[in-house]
């Protein structure tokens, strides 16, 4: 396991990320004075971003439904809580954008490589109402599929 996400397991049989690229941001509003710089006031935490691209090769390692199935978790609105392989838990994210290009592909249309990109913005802990369970990912998923 590379990585969990709500339910969702990150790895070779599933969807392996090549990266993983974390981007924390701190807010410090300006405040016009004359004749002086801007004053800036520490106002707390900004937006924590984290990118997750990769390579799908359905054929050898990974498959199509795992996409599906992040679509799908995405689709309930959510947050999911992130736990690396390692034990290090990362808190509760939601997904905010899954993107993918499909390339080489066999006669009937189905591509051989799937380059794909997952985008997840932190929510604060406290935000309990907004966690996702394995239920309803299940009936989520479910019902894509019917």
């Amino acid at each position: 396991m590379m990585l969990a996400l709500g339910m969702f397991v990150f790895s070779l049989s599933t969807l392996a990320y090549q990266q993983l690229q974390r981007q924390t941001e701190w807010r410090h509003p300006a405040s016009s004075r004359i004749g002086a710089a801007p004053a800036r006031q520490f106002i707390g935490r900004g937006d924590d971003t984290i990118t997750l691209p990769g390579i799908l090769f359905p054929e050898l390692a990974g498959t199509t439904l795992s996409l599906d199935t992040l679509r799908l978790m995405a689709n309930t609105g959510k947050a999911w809580p992130m736990i690396e392989g390692s034990g290090r838990i990362y808190g509760l994210w939601v997904i905010e954008s899954l993107s993918e290009t499909k390339t080489l592909f066999f006669r009937d249309g189905t591509p051989r490589r799937i380059e794909f990109t997952l985008s997840l913005k932190r929510i604060d802990d406290d935000q309990l109402d907004l966690v996702g369970t394995a239920t309803e990912a299940g009936v989520s998923i479910l019902r894509g599929l019917l």
